[in-house]
């Protein structure tokens, strides 16, 4: 489980790194919080962060869960793709939004499996 702990302490880091951009944003095109809204390049800085907070919530959980039904080097390599998905979606969102499909389903393929692991390896133990 060293692996999926690893994964898991990446991907949060590279949430918060997502934050600190986030507030250079901030800062440099003058966005006072609690403001969601204003320049361009700080909306969609803060767009591909919440994103990512929003996935967070689903793909660590479901890592930690599949690891425990499955090989959790398995569940860690489906969560270092996700950790790279993000990475290529917030570089595309940042530059063009309409370009940010491939980081989304790579990181949304890995999500998709780690839960259906996750499912049939709880449903199975059941059996």
């Amino acid at each position: 489980m060293d692996y999926v702990a690893i994964i898991t302490s990446l991907a949060l880091l590279q949430a918060f790194y997502f934050a600190v951009q986030v507030g250079q944003q901030r800062v440099k095109h003058g966005v006072n919080a609690p403001a969601t809204t204003g320049h361009p390049d700080f909306e969609r800085a803060f767009r591909a962060h919440q994103n990512t907070l929003e996935q967070l919530i689903i793909v660590v959980p479901g890592m930690w869960i599949f690891a425990s039904y499955w090989r959790p080097e398995i569940a860690a390599a489906l969560g270092l793709v996700f950790i790279i998905g993000r990475q290529i979606y917030r570089s595309a969102y940042v530059g063009d939004p309409a370009r940010r499909a491939t980081g989304f389903s790579i990181g949304a393929l890995a999500t998709a499996i780690l839960l259906l692991g996750s499912l049939v390896g709880a449903v199975m133990n059941l059996l």
